[in-house]
């Protein structure tokens, strides 16, 4: 047999191998095509119903709530999927103000889909010592501030939403949260003060530039980002601000404008094609000229506040006119949800932000009349304290029905009826009574139990204990000068003691409860500030009688003490 008659077979065997190895490879590389098809699929999937999850909880518990025929009457309940937005504006941003009271991040998860429902469209987060900073800024974090991981989660539950979110750093005023450093105290302005920063200090641009780096690399691909620099309260009176008015003659308006121009340079150069937003006060009274010369409109668009029910909308077009004389592109405007009519206020007045967003609508359909500037959008700010040392406002699941009348007032452009059925059918409520700035008849929306159990405490506790005291029995036979000297008839006393026992217990159950519906949305020290705020100083009444009482009847009937 001669080699060619060998070699054939061999040769054909080596050719059918090939082709089932490359049969082979195309079968593999088809099967991995379709497990990341199917993968992608999955992904989408999972994707659709976490953004429908919140609102699927909150129709089982409305269902639950509104039983029907046989239960509690069921309210007309508009069709979400019908809603027209006949807003004029672009974007509806809600506003959360992280520097008191900040939520856990499962409340997030809960509360996001929800202002997407109303009308939302993103979010401005105001972290100040909430955000986890790193390395020399790592003494400005609260002891419950975020995790990396935590900023990371909730841009993603954001982007579930369609929440574009949006980082607000302040960089000149409202720097307590550093500058109450001993660290950071030299670059005060006003050394006494730690509201502002001292603009001509070096270490001010590095602390500044830090703080926005850190934020910024945690906000990967976002738009806009808001460098505030409101209320630099003192500026111009520090030793080296009063220098440099000295040889600027007195040009206090370009001071401030040097400071914001060069942060806002750092931040576009690092980062280009971000968009700078800033509040807009401390522009208000600098001349248009100083503005245009600024070069402040080449990158920053203004964000024109006014939180008041009365608001002065000729006022507000005053500013929007020089602004536009100035040459900026753009502008934004800011309303109040919550947290803007009292710094200790504990329930939200409807009523009071319904008008500022109805005085804000005038303005935007005004906006034909400024051909040259753009309006953008609106935050709806919900202001949590009033500076970094104030104590607490509204919190926000409290803030939630203005957020809901605000929001759909803006999407329907007016308090229609259609906003109200839609705001009714988003709560849960049965009806939502604006004269008494109330969600009456249950309520779904996340964080229900805190608005109904905060409601309760303030109409309440203090006046089931003023009852008490008012008592006959209490004034005649146990007063505080009985109670201050330990004596009293035990006859008398045993007639109200079952009383006092049980309205003792009574709210000692009902706050444990509530401690731990609080316990489920904002973190130890939040839980303590608003109990020591809103609780404490009326059961502290309670408990102090109750144990005056047990030391009383214990001394059966001595003379009192001296």
């Amino acid at each position: 047999m001669n080699r060619h008659t060998i070699r054939k077979p061999t040769m054909l065997r080596l050719l059918i191998l090939c082709i089932v190895a490359l049969a082979s490879v195309k079968f593999l590389l088809g099967s991995q095509v379709n497990r990341d098809a199917d993968m992608s699929v999955e992904v989408d999937e999972e994707k659709r119903v976490l953004q429908q999850r919140g609102a699927l909880r909150w129709e089982e518990e409305w269902e639950k709530n509104n039983e029907g025929p046989g239960g509690r009457q069921v309210p007309d309940k508009p069709r979400a999927t019908s809603q027209l937005d006949s807003s004029p504006t672009q974007f509806r941003v809600v506003h959360f103000d992280l520097k008191g009271a900040a939520p856990k991040v499962s409340y997030l998860e809960q509360i996001f889909p929800l202002l997407s429902t109303l009308g939302a469209n993103g979010i401005l987060l105001e972290y100040e010592d909430m955000f986890p900073f790193e390395g020399d800024l790592q003494i400005l974090r609260s002891p419950y501030a975020y995790s990396a991981e935590d900023i990371e989660k909730i841009r993603y539950l954001a982007g579930l939403s369609n929440l574009e979110v949006i980082p607000l750093v302040q960089v000149f005023g409202h720097l307590e949260f550093a500058l109450k450093h001993n660290k950071f105290a030299e670059l005060r302005e006003v050394p006494e003060y730690p509201n502002s920063l001292n603009p001509h200090t070096p270490g001010s641009q590095a602390l500044v530039r830090s703080m926005l780096s850190q934020v910024l690399d945690k906000h990967p691909g976002t738009r806009w980002l808001h460098i505030g620099a409101d209320e630099v309260f003192g500026l111009g009176e520090g030793l080296d601000s009063k220098n440099w008015l000295n040889s600027n003659n007195g040009d206090l308006g370009k001071m401030f404008l040097n400071h914001v121009k060069e942060v806002g340079s750092y931040v576009t150069d690092s980062h280009p094609g971000l968009g700078l937003l800033m509040w807009d006060d401390m522009m208000r009274h600098i001349s248009v000229e100083t503005l245009r010369e600024s070069g402040l409109p080449n990158f920053v668009s203004p964000m024109v506040w006014r939180y008041h029910a009365d608001l002065e909308t000729n006022q507000i077009e005053t500013y929007i006119s020089s602004y536009q004389a100035a040459g900026f592109s753009n502008v934004w405007f800011a309303s109040a949800f919550k947290g803007a009519s009292g710094p200790a206020q504990d329930w939200t007045p409807v009523s009071y932000h319904l008008n500022n967003h109805l005085g804000w609508l005038k303005v935007i359909n005004a906006m034909s009349r400024f051909p040259s500037i753009h309006f953008q959008g609106i935050v709806l700010t919900g202001w949590q304290r009033y500076d970094h040392f104030s104590v607490l406002c509204e919190l926000f699941p409290v803030g939630i029905p203005s957020l809901a009348v605000c929001l759909q007032t803006l999407k329907h452009d007016g308090f229609t009826d259609e906003a109200k059925k839609q705001i009714q059918y988003f709560l849960g409520c049965k009806n939502f009574n604006l004269d008494k700035n109330l969600c009456e008849g249950g309520g779904s929306f996340p964080g229900n139990e805190v608005y109904q159990m905060v409601l309760h405490i303030r109409e309440n506790l203090q006046n089931d204990i003023q009852k008490l005291l008012a008592n006959n029995l209490v004034r005649g036979w146990f007063s505080r000068y009985h109670r201050k000297y330990q004596f009293g008839n035990p006859r008398n006393l045993e007639k109200f003691k079952d009383r006092l026992s049980k309205l003792l217990e009574d709210w000692e159950s009902y706050l444990q409860n509530f401690r731990t519906h609080l316990e489920d949305i904002f973190f130890p020290d939040t839980v303590e500030e608003w109990m020591e705020e809103n609780v404490n100083e009326y059961m502290d009444q309670l408990r102090s009688l109750a144990t005056d009482f047990e030391a009383v009847i214990k001394r059966g009937g001595q003379p009192k003490l001296l």
